[in-house]
């Protein structure tokens, strides 16, 4: 029990600093821009995360592993550098840590329905009413009485992110087997943060002067965000179950929101929270299994 106690704690942790990320990520803004921000923090990630690799996955790896472990850092790379890029013009855009944590963590209701549509794994009524209830929450979360929806180009920039993050997540799904957590994070980290770099010289005209503007936002999102947060997600998720540790994870959101609020980032309306509670409701039901209906033997009845 004080294990499961405890590793829910982790990931409690782990959740408050992947939402105050968002507040960071915004903060960033005012100094950078968004691949100079992706390419730095994702640098600075993989030194972090170095000492963690190098304790917690010591030995040899096998040819074979570090082939497969190879190949899945090269694609979820690819695909975190889009989703991540994505994330941060959105965020340049719309100025809002909440609004961008909270269609960010759609990606939670949208994994199920993407395996049911690609390869027609079964989904429970559960993800189909808390997709309802995200989009509805989406919705008010963008209306302004008196100005109509607000869901602009900002907004949708995340939303094609909340995409690749979704991608991202299958893609480590099935390419994630058999190899290294650790080493392929690392692998991963690497790959985004090389894009980052490239494209930051390619399009932006990045400056040492502007880069330590932002240090505390790079660090932030650097070593907590990445180096920490992951290693404590690691830890955490060995000794809890997953269900229980995907709803915990998913408060990420919740305290993207808070976060916003209180580094007077954003100001939520009546509707705008209510809109807020509502996505959180239906990312959370998405991810609780509803009980299969039972015979008078006790027995599961199957469709």
């Amino acid at each position: 029990m004080k294990q499961r106690i405890s590793s829910l704690a982790l990931l409690l942790l782990t959740a408050v600093i992947w939402g105050f990320a968002f507040v960071a990520q915004v903060q960033g803004m005012a100094y950078i821009e968004p691949f100079t921000m992706n390419g730095v923090r994702f640098l600075i990630g993989i030194i972090s995360l170095l000492p963690v690799v190098l304790f917690f996955e010591k030995g040899r790896v096998s040819g074979e592993e570090r082939k497969k472990t190879v190949i899945a850092s090269l694609a979820a790379g690819v695909v975190l550098f889009c989703a991540s890029s994505l994330q941060q013009m959105g965020i340049e855009v719309t100025g809002s840590a909440g609004i961008a944590g909270f269609i960010t963590g759609l990606y939670t209701v949208l994994i199920p329905i993407a395996c049911y549509i690609l390869f027609r794994q079964r989904t429970g009524i559960n993800v189909w009413i808390g997709a309802v209830c995200a989009v509805a929450g989406l919705f008010m979360l963008c209306y302004r009485i008196g100005e109509g929806l607000c869901f602009g180009y900002g907004e949708i920039l995340l939303l094609i992110g909340s995409l690749f993050w979704t991608a991202h997540v299958i893609i480590i799904d099935k390419l994630g087997k058999d190899i290294r957590s650790l080493h392929f994070a690392w692998g991963q980290f690497a790959v985004c943060a090389a894009l980052g770099l490239i494209f930051m010289f390619i399009f932006e005209e990045p400056s040492l002067g502007s880069i330590v503007d932002a240090k505390w936002s790079i660090l932030y999102c650097g070593v907590l965000s990445s180096g920490v947060a992951y290693t404590l997600q690691v830890v955490a998720q060995k000794r809890a179950e997953p269900a229980m540790a995907a709803i915990v994870l998913s408060t990420e959101s919740m305290f993207s929101a808070i976060g916003g609020v209180l580094f007077g980032i954003d100001t939520l309306t009546v509707l705008g929270g209510a809109g807020c509670l509502l996505m959180f409701a239906g990312i959370v039901v998405s991810q609780i299994p509803f009980a299969k209906r039972k015979s008078k033997n006790n027995v599961p009845l199957e469709k």
